[in-house]
Protein backbone atom coordinates (compact mmCIF):
# COMPACT_ATOMS: atom_id res chain seq x y z
CA UNK A 1 0.00 0.00 0.00
CA UNK A 2 1.43 3.38 -0.96
CA UNK A 3 1.81 6.28 1.44
CA UNK A 4 -0.60 9.23 1.17
CA UNK A 5 0.80 11.90 -1.12
CA UNK A 6 0.17 14.95 1.08
CA UNK A 7 2.49 13.95 3.95
CA UNK A 8 5.27 13.20 1.46
CA UNK A 9 4.84 16.59 -0.18
CA UNK A 10 4.67 18.32 3.17
CA UNK A 11 8.17 16.99 3.80
CA UNK A 12 9.28 18.17 0.34
CA UNK A 13 8.11 21.76 0.83
CA UNK A 14 8.20 24.27 3.66
CA UNK A 15 4.77 25.05 5.09
CA UNK A 16 4.61 28.80 5.69
CA UNK A 17 3.41 28.34 9.26
CA UNK A 18 6.36 26.15 10.26
CA UNK A 19 9.53 27.75 8.90
CA UNK A 20 10.87 30.48 6.68
CA UNK A 21 10.78 29.26 3.10
CA UNK A 22 13.99 29.22 1.05
CA UNK A 23 14.12 31.77 -1.79
CA UNK A 24 14.16 29.21 -4.61
CA UNK A 25 11.17 27.37 -3.19
CA UNK A 26 9.29 30.64 -2.69
CA UNK A 27 9.91 31.62 -6.32
CA UNK A 28 8.70 28.25 -7.62
CA UNK A 29 5.58 28.23 -5.47
CA UNK A 30 4.80 31.87 -6.26
CA UNK A 31 4.71 30.94 -9.95
CA UNK A 32 2.21 28.17 -9.20
CA UNK A 33 0.04 30.43 -7.03
CA UNK A 34 0.18 33.18 -9.66
CA UNK A 35 -1.07 30.70 -12.24
CA UNK A 36 -4.18 29.93 -10.18
CA UNK A 37 -4.59 33.58 -9.19
CA UNK A 38 -6.51 34.28 -12.38
CA UNK A 39 -10.24 33.36 -12.34
CA UNK A 40 -10.15 31.83 -15.83
CA UNK A 41 -7.14 29.65 -15.00
CA UNK A 42 -8.62 28.62 -11.66
CA UNK A 43 -11.85 27.58 -13.40
CA UNK A 44 -9.89 25.72 -16.10
CA UNK A 45 -7.91 23.84 -13.43
CA UNK A 46 -11.14 23.02 -11.61
CA UNK A 47 -12.79 21.77 -14.80
CA UNK A 48 -9.81 19.58 -15.63
CA UNK A 49 -9.27 18.22 -12.11
CA UNK A 50 -12.94 17.46 -11.52
CA UNK A 51 -13.63 15.80 -14.86
CA UNK A 52 -14.84 12.26 -14.11
CA UNK A 53 -12.71 10.90 -16.97
CA UNK A 54 -9.55 12.19 -15.28
CA UNK A 55 -8.82 14.44 -18.23
CA UNK A 56 -10.53 17.05 -20.35
CA UNK A 57 -10.32 17.78 -24.04
CA UNK A 58 -9.60 21.37 -24.99
CA UNK A 59 -12.75 21.18 -27.12
CA UNK A 60 -14.81 20.72 -23.93
CA UNK A 61 -12.99 23.48 -22.06
CA UNK A 62 -13.44 26.24 -24.61
CA UNK A 63 -17.23 25.87 -24.64
CA UNK A 64 -17.47 27.07 -21.01
CA UNK A 65 -16.01 30.50 -21.80
CA UNK A 66 -16.79 33.46 -24.03
CA UNK A 67 -13.06 33.84 -24.68
CA UNK A 68 -11.30 33.10 -27.96
CA UNK A 69 -9.46 29.85 -28.53
CA UNK A 70 -6.03 31.53 -28.44
CA UNK A 71 -6.86 33.15 -25.09
CA UNK A 72 -7.88 29.79 -23.61
CA UNK A 73 -4.70 28.27 -25.04
CA UNK A 74 -2.64 30.98 -23.35
CA UNK A 75 -4.25 30.26 -19.98
CA UNK A 76 -3.70 26.53 -20.40
CA UNK A 77 -0.05 27.18 -21.27
CA UNK A 78 0.41 29.20 -18.07
CA UNK A 79 -1.06 26.33 -16.03
CA UNK A 80 1.11 23.82 -17.89
CA UNK A 81 4.27 25.91 -17.46
CA UNK A 82 3.54 26.17 -13.74
CA UNK A 83 3.35 22.36 -13.55
CA UNK A 84 -0.29 22.24 -12.52
CA UNK A 85 -1.54 20.41 -15.60
CA UNK A 86 -0.06 18.07 -18.19
CA UNK A 87 -1.18 17.69 -21.79
CA UNK A 88 -1.24 15.09 -24.51
CA UNK A 89 -2.04 15.63 -28.17
CA UNK A 90 -4.30 13.05 -29.78
CA UNK A 91 -4.92 13.63 -33.46
CA UNK A 92 -6.11 17.23 -33.72
CA UNK A 93 -7.17 17.64 -30.05
CA UNK A 94 -5.18 18.22 -26.88
CA UNK A 95 -6.23 16.53 -23.63
CA UNK A 96 -5.33 17.97 -20.25
CA UNK A 97 -5.08 16.34 -16.84
CA UNK A 98 -4.31 17.81 -13.44
CA UNK A 99 -1.00 17.01 -11.77
CA UNK A 100 -2.08 15.86 -8.29
CA UNK A 101 1.40 16.28 -6.84
CA UNK A 102 1.37 19.97 -7.75
CA UNK A 103 -2.03 20.74 -6.27
CA UNK A 104 -1.16 18.72 -3.16
CA UNK A 105 2.04 20.74 -2.85
CA UNK A 106 0.08 23.99 -2.91
CA UNK A 107 -2.19 22.61 -0.20
CA UNK A 108 0.71 21.41 1.91
CA UNK A 109 2.53 24.74 1.86
CA UNK A 110 -0.56 26.46 3.27
CA UNK A 111 -1.24 23.80 5.92
CA UNK A 112 -1.89 25.44 9.28
CA UNK A 113 -0.13 24.44 12.45
CA UNK A 114 -2.00 21.70 14.31
CA UNK A 115 -4.28 23.06 17.00
CA UNK A 116 -2.71 22.92 20.44
CA UNK A 117 -4.35 20.42 22.76
CA UNK A 118 -5.21 21.57 26.25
Amino acid sequence: MSKPLLPLLAEACTPVARAVMPDDEAAELARMFKAVGDPVRLKLLSMIASDPRGEACVCDLTEAFTLTGPTISHHLKVLRDAGLIASERRASWVYYRAVPEATARLSAVLAPLPAATA
